[in-house]
């Protein structure tokens, strides 16, 4: 050990502290170019050196002494005990294009950096359309050449018949990575230099590859195939033949014949003659033939002279507008030869026009009814087309302004509005109340829409006395006005107005006999029940009950209400037959050990008529009838003959 003493403090070094701090280097690392793919040596001597060396790229330590094990293509040659550290690289990748260091840790030196210079050749050259350029004849050339993912960024040279050519436009781009960059060279030749069969190549080259890479492409002048397109006979009248020629000279050959018409393809014919019955379309739907070779196709179009009468090109709409605005309407017709449209008011022998727009300036509400265009081909025929004007204006109301209803049933008054346009707004007023839709209490309020207007009904639930003293106000407005309607209920009461309903009468000794029973205020009101006989009767449509029977039985001041299929407790007689002896699913509110029970009946039309004491026949296309089996009560049944899908109600005539 050797003793230092320097500016009052001591410091003892080893033999080994002393030798390292004497190190130096002999070889250090130099910058190199290297081509992709070739390997490199860096080299790294420190002779009499043993300590820990480290080899950095890019300032990140690659391993110590000689186990780069994390860099496979990466390893520490040379001759340990002469201080030979060489960093030998296998393959060199654009990856190593970076700064290498040598380092000496013990001895705290370090080599000068190294950069590696890693060049890349660029991929084959790529000539857009190789290699063979077809040109059409008296058309300019315009070739393309890329050269990629080279570095550095590839040259471009176009050389023809030895010759290099000039006037290419030239440009890179560098990739992603940073290092590498694409070329492209486009070159343009005149039409006047360019000529069938010409080699034309792309040589593409840098320092990676000083003899370059090429590609070639040959030039082939072609043209397309020329076509005429011939007709006869011309003019020709609607209905009659003609026949279409199509020649055509083409360099490559003819290889195809299309046909269409009006550019609908005529897949039934593929040669070069088509011939056909002409009508008005062949007019302004022109047939085509495209003739096609290798190069590409040529389409030529001709329209027929074919003479026919008005057809519409150009349907006119009805129109809705306000008071006040103009109303136009267009209509055009198509016609050979020459037509003449006339425009007039439906009922009206005055023309308004003779051209395709008819215009009504400041339109009033007597403006509104149909309009007609007529079209005229002299000596060939003529046609028409009506249209509708709606002139929007405020909402009117036409209803009955009495209108009936019973005592303790439902009730309803309907109000009928016209209004174009619609109505924003339908209110029933009475009273001190109002109801535009939905329920309140017993009254209902619903809208319905049709092609005449619209139909608002007031429904009233158990009509009570007050009712038919009401005054019911019905008012519908637009953005145009209003319009009211006031409307009475008068009571429905009496033969007259009244609805007589056929009823069977239960008795207590389980026998069945008619009455008659009339709709009246009060049940305690209505006639007794007696036997009757009813001669006639006639049939009157019911679709609300929409194909179900409904058989309602009735108490004196109570009542119980069964809305049932033919399937349950009613037997079907005639067509279709429902079994009978159905179970039975729902009741009213009967008192206990009051509970209806079904009876069996024959399907006969026949038995039917005399069961219930009918002079009537036949009973109907599909009757039915409830049977009802009430022991000790007073009650009366509604019997309800229906249809299937349509049923109907017996009514006295």
């Amino acid at each position: 050990p050797l003793r230092l003493w320097a500016c009052g403090w001591t410091q003892v070094l080893t033999a080994a502290d002393i030798h390292c701090r004497c190190a130096v280097f002999t070889q250090q690392p130099h910058d190199l170019v290297v081509v992709a793919g070739q390997p490199v040596t860096l080299p790294c001597s420190i002779p009499g050196y043993h300590g820990i060396v480290l080899w950095v790229k890019d300032g990140l330590a690659l391993g110590v002494n000689r186990d780069l094990s994390g860099y496979p293509r990466y390893a520490v040659v040379g001759d340990h005990d002469e201080g030979e550290y060489h960093l030998r690289i296998q393959r060199v990748e654009l990856v190593d294009d970076a700064l290498f260091e040598c380092q000496a840790i013990q001895a705290a030196i370090r080599s000068r950096p190294a950069r590696v210079t890693v060049l890349v050749p660029p991929d084959d050259p790529a000539i857009t359309g190789a290699p063979v350029v077809s040109l059409r004849a008296g058309e300019p050339l315009n070739l393309t050449c890329h050269a990629n993912n080279a570095k550095p960024a590839a040259s471009i040279i176009w050389i023809r018949d030895r010759e290099v050519l000039s006037g290419a436009v030239y440009s890179k781009t560098l990739l992603r990575d940073g290092k590498r960059e694409s070329a492209v060279s486009t070159l343009h030749i005149p039409a006047s230099s360019v000529e069938s069969g010409q080699i034309i190549t792309c040589r593409a080259s840098n320092k990676a590859v000083p003899s370059g890479k090429e590609a070639r492409v040959t030039i082939d002048i072609q043209h397309l195939p020329l076509v005429n397109l011939s007709v006869e006979p011309q003019p020709i009248l609607e209905g009659n033949l003609v026949k279409f020629h199509c020649s055509a000279k083409a360099n490559p050959p003819v290889t195809q014949y299309r046909w269409a018409k009006g550019g609908n393809i005529i897949r039934e014919v593929s040669g070069d003659t088509y011939e056909v019955v002409v009508d008005h379309s062949f007019f302004t739907e022109p047939v085509s033939c495209e003739v096609t070779n290798l190069l590409g196709s040529t389409n030529v179009s001709r329209n027929v002279d074919v003479y026919f009468g008005p057809h519409m090109a150009a349907e006119p709409q009805s129109l809705q507008v306000d008071q006040g605005s103009d109303a136009v309407f267009n209509c055009a017709w198509t016609g050979n030869p020459s037509l003449t449209i006339v425009w007039m008011k439906r009922g009206s022998g005055v023309v308004l026009s003779n051209e395709n727009v008819l215009t009504l300036r400041a339109v009033k509400q007597e403006d509104a009814g149909k309009y007609v265009c007529r079209a005229v081909v002299p000596r060939v025929g003529a046609g028409e087309k009506e249209v509708s004007l709606t002139v929007n204006g405020p909402p009117t109301i036409s209803s009955t302004q009495t209108q009936q209803a019973l005592h303790g049933e439902k009730g309803q008054i309907k109000c009928f509005i016209r209004s174009t346009p619609p109505p924003d707004r339908i209110a029933w007023s009475w009273k001190e109340t109002v109801l535009e839709s939905g329920t309140s209490g017993r009254y209902t309020v619903e809208t319905v829409s049709t092609e005449e207007g619209v139909i608002s009904t007031l429904t009233m639930s158990n009509i009570v006395p007050a009712d038919f003293q009401t005054i019911y106000n019905c008012t519908a407005w637009n953005s145009f006005g209003s319009d009211t309607e006031i409307i009475r209920l008068r009571e429905q009461g009496g033969r007259q107005g009244s609805t007589a309903l056929l009823v069977l009468r239960v008795l207590a000794d389980h026998q069945f006999a008619l009455a008659l029973l009339w709709g009246g205020s009060n049940w305690s009101h209505a006639p007794h029940p007696a036997h009757a006989q009813v001669s006639s009767l006639r049939l009157q449509e019911d679709r609300t009950l929409n194909g179900t029977a409904a058989v309602t039985c009735y108490r004196r001041h109570a009542c119980a209400h069964v809305l049932q299929s033919p399937s349950t407790w009613l037997s079907l007689l005639g067509w279709p037959w429902v079994p009978s002896s159905p179970s039975l699913s729902s009741w009213g509110p009967w008192e206990p050990s009051a509970a209806p029970v079904p009876r069996e009946v024959s399907p006969s039309r026949h038995m039917a008529a005399r069961v219930f004491g009918l002079s009537i026949e036949p009973f109907g296309a599909a009757g039915f009838a409830g049977f009802c089996h009430v022991p000790a009560l007073d009650c009366i049944i509604k019997v309800i003959v229906g249809r299937e899908n349509n049923i109907t109600r017996l009514l006295p005539a």
